[in-house]
């Protein structure tokens, strides 16, 4: 019998493979933060009921998506000079740290400082799982690497609200942290032992400045959007004070990035059309995720009265869909281009987050699993392949920092996402009876969802302003002076 070139290609970055090893263990690091992107949703409720404090709930997201976003550039830039390695090394002792300590939390508070320790460790893991990806696979390997790190997203969207539902149903929301420790343990171990790599170190210099300003400024502007209407009002000194905090030290940022000998997000990088388009591709399709996976859950317990498993399971329809179409997506770029395939996602996830706000005034739990389905399954056409068309312009010295700047971009757009998404639901819990009435739920969950909508069109949008051509067209190719 003759191999077929797909067949010969599976044996090439399939686990028999020489990178087979590798492959597995970016698998599992992978894993880690896949699990964790689901599993904390459908738990909200039994944490908010042990520990208190419902307005403060989107701060779990907000933060650990806010310390993975602003360290995601700092870890893009070292990976860059000192390796890959020691990166996500760093990153998943971090990530073991901050799941022991969410672990035994005792209050509100204490769990939110806690998982920015998780995000410090996220925001290296997931994007050098990626950036290794992208060193040590060519284009047309990734197309078939997708379908491995497909089935990563689509077992933890099943074992993932499933877990957190059983925990928190049966045993103890805590255990949805716990249960990172052998995860964390394993992935270590793994790419310990199979990932090496050679490096020739340089000299290199952190651009602090550019680090605390732009943590600054987001973090101002989160404050503004999470406590306006809530801890003070919308029209109050503490509001303006936040919001002008926020837009001064982003200014700043802008200004330093421009000076900086080694800035730690280089702007400059945003100049091509490329680059621009898939970092704005990213940030919708953060804030699309965000929006589903942090309240369609509370939305079906609280207006329903449904079960932590059976939220846990609308969410796991966006996640399911998601490594479903990503696992097909190489096929499809490879055939008509990358512009094509976000194209045809984001439109997916525009039509799956419309019906979602048309089904929001009428809760329904299979309703609302068929349109995360359609998201999910959206979402997977778009991400990974404007994330590789990115890559695949540049060479080496700047894949680190060109992934860091796509993974930035998803995670600020989540971390942007929910704070506006959580300003608008406490907005409208406050002005009506509470998250235990139902109309009230049930109308600030809608409003969410329509902004939701909002953030899926102008994804689209990001996405018309691509570059067109195949994969080998001009300005998906690394540039000469990068190579």
């Amino acid at each position: 019998m003759v191999d077929t070139k797909a067949e010969i290609g599976r044996r090439a970055v399939g686990f028999r493979s020489e990178r087979g090893p590798v492959l597995a263990a970016l698998m599992l690091t992978t894993g880690l933060i896949a699990i964790d992107a689901t599993i904390l949703a459908t738990a909200v409720p039994s944490v908010v009921a042990e520990l208190g404090q419902f307005d403060q709930f989107p701060w779990l997201f907000s933060v650990y998506l806010l310390a993975q976003a602003v360290s995601v550039p700092i870890y893009s830039k070292l990976a860059d000079t000192i390796g890959r390695k020691p990166i996500v090394l760093t990153g998943i002792g971090l990530f073991l740290l901050g799941s022991i300590l969410a672990g035994v939390a005792w209050n509100m508070p204490v769990l939110i400082v806690f998982r920015v320790v998780q995000g410090l460790g996220a925001g290296a893991a997931a994007p050098m799982a990626m950036t290794i990806i992208g060193d040590i696979y060519t284009v047309a390997e990734r197309a078939l690497v997708q379908g491995y790190i497909a089935s990563v997203w689509a077992v933890a969207s099943v074992v993932g609200p499933a877990l957190g539902g059983v925990f928190s149903q049966f045993v103890s929301w805590r255990w949805i942290f716990f249960v990172n420790i052998p995860l964390c343990i394993v992935a270590a171990w793994a790419l310990g032992r199979s990932f090496h790599e050679t490096v020739q170190p340089r000299r290199h210099r952190i651009d602090v400045a550019g680090a605390a300003s732009l943590t600054l400024g987001l973090t101002a502007l989160i404050l503004g959007l999470l406590e306006g209407g809530n801890a003070w009002p919308w029209l109050s000194l503490p509001s303006a004070a936040s919001f002008g905090v926020g837009v001064l030290a982003l200014a700043v940022f802008a200004a330093v990035e421009r000076r900086a000998a080694e800035p730690i997000l280089d702007v400059s990088l945003l100049r091509r059309p490329l680059i621009l388009t898939t970092t704005l591709v990213s940030l919708g399709v953060g804030a699309l995720m965000i929006g589903i996976t942090s309240f369609v859950p509370p939305y079906l317990q609280h207006a329903l009265g449904a079960a932590p498993i059976v939220a846990g399971a609308a969410v796991a329809a966006l996640t399911l869909g998601w490594p479903l179409a990503a696992s097909l997506a190489g096929r499809v770029y490879l055939r008509h281009g990358f512009r094509a395939t976000v194209l045809l996602g984001s439109s997916i996830a525009l039509g799956g987050a419309v019906g979602l706000a048309l089904v929001g005034p009428s809760p329904n739990v299979a309703a609302v699993s068929a349109v995360a389905f359609a998201i999910g399954f959206g979402l997977g056409w778009t991400a990974a392949p404007s994330l590789i068309a990115a890559q695949a312009s540049v060479g080496w010295q700047e894949r680190g920092v060109v992934t860091g700047i796509n993974v930035f971009a998803r995670s600020a757009g989540s971390a942007v996402g929910v704070a506006i998404l959580g300003a608008i639901a406490n907005h409208l819990i406050a002005a009506g009876r509470g998250e235990r009435d139902y109309a009230t739920i049930v109308d600030a969950s809608t409003w969410v969802f329509r902004a939701v909508a909002v953030a899926a069109a102008l994804t689209l949008l990001a996405g018309l302003r691509m570059p067109r051509g195949a994969v080998d067209a001009a300005a998906f190719t690394p540039r000469a002076t990068t190579t």
